[in-house]
């Protein structure tokens, strides 16, 4: 008798099962043989739903800066001000961009054998916080709290400067990192507060 496929409950599992291996193993620790195994589908199915082990991820990494957007998204009404929702969205930045898959993030961005298209696409990911950044700004503007002339630089720069100190999410203690995304905050709002 044949075993029957729901096709998106396949990709959704072996997708689980992948994460959960990048995150132990690494990425060029993971081949698709373990994904096949740890998820209980044919490395055939791997390969039906998933280009390759760099598609793979990529997908991993898209679900969950969506996630990540719905999260912000969620929390973002909750602060009235321009000024609260940038500190807010500072934090949050820090206790929701350290994940085991940051490192397989990393190491796939390092790696000068990965696609320039996974590279182009792990880049791109970046979308999500910096919409947010620039719907902060926005807003600031609107509700007559900043002055800012080119929000897309504005956002740029402290997009930037944000993802400059989540380099520093394993190698420094907590309570530091975070003095130090409150204080980027502080600075950056001296140059746009009216």
């Amino acid at each position: 008798m044949k075993r029957h496929y729901d096709s998106e409950q396949t990709r959704k599992i072996i997708a689980e099962k992948a994460a959960q291996l990048f995150s132990q193993k690494g990425f060029a620790g993971t081949s698709i043989s373990d994904i096949s195994k740890e998820s209980g589908f044919s490395k055939g199915h791997v390969y039906y739903h998933f280009e390759n082990k760099e598609k793979l991820f990529i997908t991993i990494a898209e679900d969950a800066m969506r996630v990540w957007g719905e999260k912000w998204n969620a929390l973002s009404p909750n602060y009235p001000t321009a000024t609260e929702k940038l500190y807010t969205v500072a934090i949050f930045v820090l206790d929701n961009y350290k994940t085991p898959l940051l490192k397989v993030h990393q190491e796939l961005m390092g790696n000068p054998a990965s696609s320039p298209e996974t590279v182009k696409q792990l880049y791109d990911l970046v979308s999500t916080p910096m919409r947010a950044y620039e719907a902060i700004f926005q807003y600031g503007i609107e509700s007559n709290e900043f002055v800012i002339e080119d929000v897309q630089a504005a956002t740029f720069l402290f997009g930037n400067w944000l993802g400059a100190l989540c380099q520093h999410i394993y190698t420094m203690d907590y309570d530091t990192l975070r003095g130090m995304f409150q204080q980027c905050v502080t600075i950056f709002l001296k140059g746009i507060l009216k």
